[in-house]
Parts: C-alpha cells; structure tokens; sequence
C-alpha cells in the first residue's frame, strides 16, 4: 500500500529537482546573453575602427589592405566567439538536465531491478 507520505516525498522531491533544474537554466542563459552582448559589442567597435581606417587610406592598395585584414580578423573573432557560445549552450544543456538524471535513475524501471 502506498503511504501519503511516499507520495508527498516523490512530490517535494521533483519539485526540488525543477527548482535547481531551472536555476541553472536562468543561469546558463544570462551567460550565454552575456557572451553573445560582448561579442556584439567587440564587433562593433572592430567594425567602427575599420572605418576610420578606412576613412584615413590615400591609395586603394592600402584600402585593400585594411580591408582584408579586417575580414580575417572578423572571421577568427566570429569563429572563436562562436565556439564559446557553442561550449556554453552545451554545459547549459549538461548542467540543466544533470538534477533530472537523478531523479530519473531513481524511479525508472531499469533502477528497481
């Protein structure tokens, strides 16, 4: 027979496992939010100083110049700027779902055997 205060327990016990799931989840997202404001920010103040480079150039050699290596260094920030988001929406998802493993491992069928 199955005693209210089992069924009270699984209840404060998934209840728990939200609370601290969602913590991390409000968490996880502020610093991917955070990541993706200092990359918009780093842009555009690479962005703002090409153009003053830019603006400043005698020859279109030189434009050429300031050009490219503007595109390279935009690509390798993207490229790096993208891996650590990436890295984070990873550990977000590891670390949101880490409570509910648990709870999973204890009241699956698999667990009982």
């Amino acid at each position: 027979m199955i005693k209210v205060e089992e069924i009270q327990q699984y209840g404060k016990e998934h209840f728990e496992t939200v609370v601290a799931s969602a913590n991390t989840l409000q968490s996880g997202i502020q610093a991917i939010a955070t990541a993706y404001g200092d990359y918009t920010k780093k842009s555009f103040e690479d962005g703002k100083s090409f153009v003053e480079k830019l603006a400043g150039v005698k020859s279109l050699d030189k434009a050429l110049e300031v050009q490219t290596e503007y595109a390279k260094s935009a690509y390798e920030t993207f490229v790096a700027e993208s891996q650590k988001i990436a890295g984070l929406y990873a550990d977000l998802a590891k670390q949101t779902y880490k409570p509910i493993e648990g709870l999973v491992a204890k009241y699956s069928p698999v667990a009982a055997r």
